[in-house]
C-alpha cells in the first residue's frame, strides 16, 4: 500500500449510529461499513464524488443494514445499473441481505487494494464480524468493542464476548477503533461508577465531556487508550479486579459481572 492515500469518514446515522466510508483518494473509489440509513451516506458520496465498490456488513441488526436497499437503488442509478458487492459473514448469511461475497473468520480480503482480515467478534450477536485493515491501522468493530464499552449480549455468552474482545485487544496499540454507536459518554459514567482510581480514565472523561458539549463524535478511538481505560478489556487486570472486589477471579467471571452491572445501570 506504498504511498496510497486513504481517508476514513465517520457518518452519523439515525439517533446514535455510525457508518464509515473508506475513501481511496488516489483512485476515487470507496467502501462503506454498515448502512444504518441511506440518506447521510449518499450525501457524503455526492460530496466526495466517488464510486463505491463494496459494502461490508458487520452483523444482522436492523440499525446496521436497514439503509442498504435504498443505497443500492441509488448507486445503481448513478452507475447505470452497475452494482457494488455486498460482503458479510457466511455464518450470518441467512439473516443478512443478499450477499455477493460471504466471508469467514480469519479470511483475508481485498478492500480498496488493502489486505484486510475478517475477525470473529461473536457475543453481541452470533456471527458478528469485524474488519481489520492492518496497513492503515484501523479496525471496524461495530457493536463488539465500543469506545469505553462493549455491545450488549443479545445472542452470545459472556465467554464468547470476552474471547472476541481478547482478539481485538491483541491488535497493536496504534489501531484506531471504528465502533458503531455514540455511547461513549454513558459508557464512561458507568466505568467511573465502578470505583477504580484511574487518572487516564479521568482525563478521558473530561475529553469526552468537552467533545460532546461541542457536538463532536467520540468515535473513532485509540485501541491503546481502550486497553488502559475500558473496563470490558480489563477483566484480567489485577488492579481493576481488586478495585471491584474480584481479585483473582477468572476473567470470564469478572467480565460477566460487569456486563450484567452495565445492563442494569
Amino acid at each position: 500500500m506504498a504511498n496510497m492515500s486513504i481517508k476514513i469518514h465517520t457518518i452519523p446515522c439515525l439517533s446514535d449510529n455510525y457508518a464509515f466510508l473508506i475513501h481511496n483518494c488516489d483512485t476515487g473509489t470507496a467502501s462503506i461499513i454498515d448502512v444504518p440509513e441511506a440518506k447521510p451516506i449518499i450525501k457524503k458520496i455526492i460530496e466526495l464524488d466517488i464510486a463505491v465498490t463494496e459494502i461490508f456488513l458487520t452483523h444482522h441488526h436492523q440499525d446496521h443494514i436497514d439503509g442498504l436497499p435504498d443505497l443500492q437503488d441509488w448507486l445503481a442509478v448513478q452507475r447505470n445499473g452497475a452494482t457494488c458487492r455486498v460482503i458479510g459473514a457466511k455464518a450470518d448469511a441467512h439473516r443478512l441481505p443478499k450477499l455477493d461475497y460471504a466471508v469467514e473468520p480469519g479470511e483475508n480480503i481485498d478492500i480498496l487494494g488493502i489486505k484486510s482480515q475478517v475477525i470473529d467478534v461473536s457475543g453481541h450477536t452470533i456471527g458478528h464480524i469485524a474488519l481489520y485493515m492492518r496497513e492503515i491501522n484501523a479496525v471496524f468493530s461495530a457493536d463488539s468493542l465500543m469506545a469505553m464499552g462493549c455491545g450488549r449480549l443479545f445472542e452470545g455468552s459472556a465467554t464468547q464476548m470476552w474471547q472476541s474482545l481478547l482478539r481485538l485487544r491483541a491488535l497493536p496499540d496504534n489501531t484506531t477503533v471504528y465502533s458503531g454507536h455514540e455511547y461513549t459518554a454513558t459508557n464512561m459514567v458507568f466505568a467511573q461508577s465502578l470505583g477504580e482510581t484511574n487518572p487516564e480514565c479521568e482525563a478521558r472523561a473530561a475529553e469526552i465531556k468537552k467533545n460532546r458539549a461541542s457536538g463532536l463524535p467520540t468515535v473513532p478511538s485509540n485501541l491503546g487508550v481502550e486497553k488502559r481505560t475500558n473496563p470490558f478489556l480489563r477483566a484480567d487486570d489485577a488492579k481493576f479486579q481488586a478495585s471491584i472486589g474480584m481479585l483473582g477471579e477468572v476473567p470470564e467471571k469478572v467480565f460477566a459481572k460487569i456486563r450484567i452491572k452495565k445492563d442494569n445501570f
